[in-house]
C-alpha cells in the first residue's frame, strides 16, 4: 500500500453527512424521485451549473432526469461527467428493518437507511466534492457534468438510455464519466469497475403435444424433447474471456411445465435464460448459435429475446489512473480494476465517452434489508472524488 498523503483541509463531512441524509429521507422508490434531484439541482445551481431537465416516461412511470454542466473559467480541457442514480430499491418488509429506512439512523458507527450504499452516499459525496472544488479553483480547465435518473433500478427504458441519446444528437462531448455505484468489497477505493458484461436474456417454448402419461405414443412431451438441448447449452463453451472479462456465461434461470396433475404429459415447456458475455461475443452471434443449436436438436419452438444492455470497457488510462491515484493519496488502498458483477448505466454512458468507471462506497449490504454505510467512508469518498477533480481539471 501507498502510504496516504494527508487530506487537504476541506470541511466535507458535515456538509456530506447532512446532504445524505436530506436524500434519504426522500422516499425515492424507484422510479419516483421524492425531491431528491431538485435538492441536488439547487446545489449546483449556486455553483453556477446550468440544469436541464430531460424527464421522460408515461404518467405512472415518469422518469426524472437531469443533466447539469458547468465550465471552468479556463474553457480548453476536458469534460468530467458525474453520473449516478436517485432511485431506490423498494425496502421490503417494514418490520424487517431495524429502523425505518427512510429515516436515515445513526448505530454503531453506520448510517443506516434505504439507498444509503446504493447511491445516495455517492451522490451526496460527488456534489460535496465538486462544492468544494469549484470554489477552491473557479479558473480550472475543462468542465464539470452530472447526469443522474431516477430510473437504473427499475427498467432503464426512460433514464439514462434517453439523456445519452439526446446528448449524442446535439453533439456533446463526454470525455471522462465516473458512475458512483457501490463498488467496494472490503476496504473504501478497494475496486474500481472499469467496465460490466452485457447482459442477454431469452425466453424459450418448446412446443410438444400434451397427452396421458400411460398413452406416451400419442403425445410429444417437449421436457424430454428439449433436456437434451438444454444440456447442450449449459455445456457450451462460448468464448475464453480476455484479460479485462471472465468467459462468457449461460445459465438457466426458469423452467416451467406441466398442468400440477402426475397423469398428464405437458404440451409446452418455457424455459428462461440468461447470458453475461465478454467483449469477446456479441449478442448476434450467440443468438444464432443458440438457434442452430435448438434446430440440430429438432425442436418445435418460440424464442424471444431481450438485450438488457452490451458490454463495455475502459482500458487503463487516463481516467482509471487519476482515480487510482486518488485512492492511494487519500486511504493508501491499492485498487483492484474488475469487470464482475451486473450491469449499470455506465453501458448506455460508454456510447458516447470513451472511458466510463465506477467508483463508490461497499457494496456488502445494498438492496438488503438494514443497508448501511460506514460513516468513516462518507468524507473520504467526497475527498477521492475531489482530488481526481484535481488530477483532471488543474
Amino acid at each position: 500500500m501507498t502510504a496516504p498523503r494527508p487530506a487537504p483541509p476541506i470541511d466535507l463531512e458535515d456538509r456530506t453527512l447532512a446532504l445524505l441524509e436530506q436524500l434519504i429521507a426522500r422516499p425515492s422508490v424507484t422510479p419516483l424521485d421524492a425531491g431528491c434531484l431538485a435538492l441536488i439541482g439547487d446545489r449546483l445551481a449556486a455553483l453556477g451549473f446550468q440544469l436541464e431537465r430531460m424527464d421522460s416516461g408515461p404518467g405512472d412511470f415518469h422518469v426524472h432526469n437531469l443533466w447539469a454542466v458547468k465550465d471552468g473559467s479556463a474553457t480548453e480541457g476536458p469534460r468530467l461527467v458525474f453520473a449516478g442514480h436517485t432511485d431506490v430499491v423498494p425496502p421490503g418488509e417494514l418490520t424487517r428493518w431495524t429502523s425505518d429506512p427512510f429515516v436515515p439512523t445513526v448505530r454503531e458507527g453506520r448510517l443506516y437507511g434505504r439507498g444509503a450504499a446504493d447511491m445516495k452516499t455517492s451522490l451526496a459525496a460527488m456534489v460535496s466534492a465538486v462544492e468544494d472544488f469549484v470554489t477552491t479553483h473557479p479558473a480550472h480547465a475543462g468542465s464539470i457534468a452530472f447526469l443522474l435518473t431516477s430510473d437504473e433500478e427499475g427498467p432503464a427504458r426512460d433514464g439514462t438510455v434517453v439523456c445519452v441519446q439526446r446528448l449524442r444528437e446535439r453533439g456533446e462531448r463526454l470525455d471522462f464519466c465516473i458512475v458512483g455505484e457501490p463498488t467496494s468489497v472490503e476496504r473504501l477505493g478497494d475496486t474500481v469497475k472499469n467496465g460490466r458484461r452485457g447482459s442477454l436474456s431469452g425466453r424459450l417454448r418448446v412446443l410438444g403435444v400434451q397427452g396421458h402419461v400411460a398413452y406416451p405414443h400419442l403425445a410429444r412431451n417437449p421436457v424430454h424433447q428439449a433436456a437434451p438441448a438444454l444440456a447442450a447449452l449449459a455445456a457450451m463453451h462460448w468464448d475464453a474471456g480476455n484479460a479485462y472479462f471472465p468467459p462468457t456465461t449461460f445459465q438457466i434461470s426458469n423452467v416451467q411445465a406441466g398442468t400440477g396433475a402426475g397423469n398428464v404429459i405437458p404440451g409446452e415447456m418455457v424455459v428462461d435464460f440468461n447470458f453475461r458475455f465478454s467483449t469477446e461475443s456479441t449478442p448476434e452471434g450467440l443468438r444464432q448459435r443458440v438457434h442452430q443449436l435448438l434446430d440440430d436438436h429438432g425442436l418445435e419452438y418460440q424464442l424471444d429475446w431481450t438485450l438488457s444492455g452490451e458490454p463495455f470497457l475502459t482500458p487503463v488510462g487516463t481516467l482509471s489512473a487519476a482515480l487510482t491515484a486518488a485512492i492511494a493519496e487519500e486511504t493508501g488502498v491499492t485498487t483492484e480494476l474488475s469487470t464482475t458483477g451486473g450491469t449499470s448505466d455506465g453501458r448506455f454512458i460508454a456510447r458516447i465517452c470513451p472511458q466510463v468507471v465506477e467508483f463508490g462506497p461497499l457494496n456488502a449490504s445494498i438492496h438488503k434489508i438494514n443497508e448501511y454505510v460506514p460513516l468513516d467512508q462518507i468524507a473520504p469518498l467526497a475527498r477521492i472524488y475531489r482530488r481526481t477533480l484535481e488530477h483532471l481539471l488543474l
